[in-house]
């Protein structure tokens, strides 16, 4: 399987792409891991999205399942490219970048941990937990799939516009193209030194219709900005300059790692240009954090109520833009999970090996 995967990213088959041979006008990047159901509808939402055959997706993933590889060669409606994360738990089930037999269990104490010779007994994390690679591969996955799209994706080698990142369980209304058109013209004219863009929100669609047409300008905060964030190949030059800080910073989540970059080793903190509207909805009611009771069919109902009711408020004729929140460092206590050096190493080479 191992092989399988270097040879489909080396390879890279462009789904679709005899089909829609013009130069790609949105590049749509999905984080994939295996909640089927939830990729389902998001495929849905882009073959309901005006304009789709505008699109480009890609899709990245960190398991391999028949259930989820047909789900994305069904997809006829727009070019798609699917990339697999070479470093993952499924591919090295009981060996590093996985989970070793012989790494130490999580809340052994240090002192145990080195009585007993586990692989990784001097590398607890802040807290002084040992590593879970079922918690260290998202961001692992991210960092990887980050360098993977603006270095290696051939399709996308002249691509300049921002590129929008998103994961399984989100759903995109059906004005994106439109709106994203919008937001970046609104940037060049409202926002030059905004870096980076937030397509969504986490309000869901309270107060939707008032706030369709309006953008704010922030500080980029993980807790608000990492859903549909729209990332440009000159703001991940920025990220690569931080590749040691980012690989090296005690904390298993990559939102909340970037946070900690911006305005420390990118000096200047990250300004973000947010739709206060949001075009990118969450689905997901089960993942890392919330284990079981995945409902599926309730989040597609709730979709398709908040679809009907913000209906009439899509497709805005112009933006403006509301408010100025402060550009500003926001430190925050990290949350550890990402001490051990072996995940250091990984991460800072992603770099050099693809």
């Amino acid at each position: 399987m191992r092989k399988s995967v270097y040879d489909s990213n080396y390879r890279q088959f462009v789904q679709n792409g005899d089909k829609f041979p013009d130069e790609p006008e949105v590049v749509i990047v999905v984080q994939v891991h295996n909640r089927p159901a939830y990729l389902k509808m998001l495929i849905q939402s882009l073959e309901k999205a005006a304009e789709i055959h505008k699109f480009f997706v890609v899709f990245s993933h960190d398991y391999f399942s028949e259930e989820i590889s047909d789900l994305v060669k069904g997809i006829t409606f727009c070019k798609v490219l699917q990339i697999h994360f070479p470093y993952s738990k499924q591919l090295y089930p009981n060996e590093f970048p996985g989970q070793d037999p012989q790494d130490c269990p999580r809340d052994i104490s240090k002192e145990n941990a080195k009585k007993r010779g586990c692989i990784n007994a001097e590398y607890p994390d802040t807290y002084g937990h040992y590593r879970e690679a079922s918690i260290t591969q998202t961001k692992h996955h991210w960092w990887w799939k980050l360098h993977f799209v603006f270095e290696r994706v051939k399709v996308l080698q002249g691509y300049k516009d921002f590129a929008v990142f998103i994961e399984e369980d989100n759903y995109i209304l059906p004005d994106f193209y439109q709106f994203f058109k919008s937001m970046t013209n609104h940037r060049k004219s409202h926002c030059e030194d905004c870096d980076l863009l937030a397509l969504g929100n986490h309000d869901g669609v309270s107060r939707f219709v008032e706030r369709s047409a309006k953008t704010e300008t922030s500080g980029w905060m993980s807790t608000k900005h990492n859903i549909g964030m729209g990332i440009s190949r000159e703001v991940y030059y920025k990220l690569m300059g931080c590749n040691s800080e980012f690989c090296t910073y005690d904390d298993y989540n990559w939102d909340w790692t970037l946070q900690n970059l911006s305005g420390t080793c990118i000096q200047k903190p990250l300004k973000v240009l947010v739709a206060c509207g949001t075009r990118v909805l969450h689905t997901g009611d089960c993942g890392l954090h919330q284990k079981e009771a995945c409902h599926p069919d309730l989040a597609l109902q709730k979709v398709e109520t908040d679809l009907r009711e913000v209906t009439s408020a899509l497709f805005p004729q112009t933006l403006t833009l509301t408010g100025h929140g402060p550009v500003e460092h926001k430190p925050h206590m990290k949350n550890g999970g990402w001490g051990d050096v072996r995940d250091h190493t990984l991460c800072i080479n992603y770099a050099a090996r693809l």
